[in-house]
This record gives C-alpha cells, structure tokens and sequence, in this order.
C-alpha cells in the first residue's frame, strides 16, 4: 500500500491522516455530503483540536489519540476534487503507507445511519474517491462509509447529498457520526480488519 511522496515536501510522519469529504461554504455545511467533513470535526473536538486553514488546501488539526499522532483534515478544494488535497497532506506529513489513511465519506449505497470500513476495491461511482484515486495512483486507502440512503422518489443524487436531512433522519445521522468516530478511533488502535469485524456487523 505504499505510494511515492513527492521528495521535495517530507514532513515529521504522522501515525494516521484522516480525511473527511465535503464541500466547503455554508451553504453545504451539514448537508448530507458533508457527513465525512462533520466526522472530522467531530474527531477534532473530541480530542482537544480545531481545524484550521493550512497550505494543503484544506482545514487541518493535529491531535494526540491515545498517544499517536493524527491529522485530520476537512479539504477545500470542494468534494469532487479532494485527491489535490490527499497528495499535498500526505506529502506534508510524511505518509507513504495508505495503511494510514482513513477518508470518511457519505455513502448512497448504505441505509441512512449505516456504517461500513473498507479497504481498498471500488469506489461505487464516488467522484471524490475517485479524485484521491487519480492523484494517488490507487485506491488501496481505507475508507469509513457512512449511509445516507437512497434519494426518494424521483429526486436527483445530486439534490439528495447536497441537501441537509430532515430532523428523524438527522437523528440516526447523528449517531452513526459518533460510530464513524468510534471506527477512526478503533483503525488507529487496532488496524482496519479489526474495525470491520467490530462496525461491519452492526445493524
């Protein structure tokens, strides 16, 4: 799982870079497509951390999770084109091993509230997978999914994930955030196969 760093960018090795997908701007802020994004923040909050605005094209905060260190980053660069981002970060902080990235994003093809780790394999039509893809020359990163269903009726995707949800399904959102977090946190401590024995079975 190891990819080439650009030589000219090494910063000190962080342990874990965790990446959450979403559209910067208020107008997006809590949407369904900002799911990833909120995780992180939440990650960031929990752990004594703020994001703040950094060269990598993206809002960054750097925290200690049970004595490692971990970066967690929210892009700017809007969700489509997140991959500019992943290489900047991880050149910057020194990682080479995609064992140690995480990128938490919102998933259609998981129930609302559902959550799933996964390593590596597709990318389910995701366009800022696919962005990290291309800028990485792979897809063997970890991912956390978290569902946010299906759009109904004959709504467009694309209105789907860019809209915010309403009050029963922010509720089951809610929780399923603090489980993505949960999952971040367990793929720190204890790799990613342990996390998806622990979170994949859950209903």
């Amino acid at each position: 799982m190891a990819f080439r760093r650009s030589p000219e960018r090494r910063g000190t090795p962080a342990d874990l870079l965790v990446l959450g997908l979403g559209n910067p701007g208020a107008e997006y802020a809590h949407s369904r497509h900002n799911v990833g994004a909120d995780v992180v923040e939440l990650l960031a909050e929990r752990h004594g951390g703020r994001l703040k605005a950094s060269k990598e094209r993206s809002l960054v905060a750097e925290v200690r999770i049970g004595g490692q260190r971990v970066v967690l980053a929210f892009p700017q660069t809007f969700y489509n084109e997140a991959g500019n981002a992943a290489r900047l970060l991880l050149d910057r902080h020194g990682i080479d091993d995609l064992h140690h990235l995480v990128v938490v994003h919102d998933e259609m093809d998981l129930p609302t509230g559902k959550l799933k780790v996964k390593i590596g394999g597709g990318l389910a039509g995701n366009n800022g997978l696919k962005s990290i893809k291309a800028h990485l020359k792979t897809e063997d990163f970890i991912r956390v999914r978290v569902g946010i269903g299906k759009p109904p009726g004959r709504q467009e995707g694309v209105d789907h994930v860019l809209r915010r949800p309403g009050k029963a399904e922010k509720a089951e959102l809610d929780i399923a955030m603090q489980e993505a977090a949960d999952a971040v946190e367990a793929i720190l401590a204890d790799g990613a196969e342990m996390a998806q024995t622990r979170f994949n079975a859950r209903t």
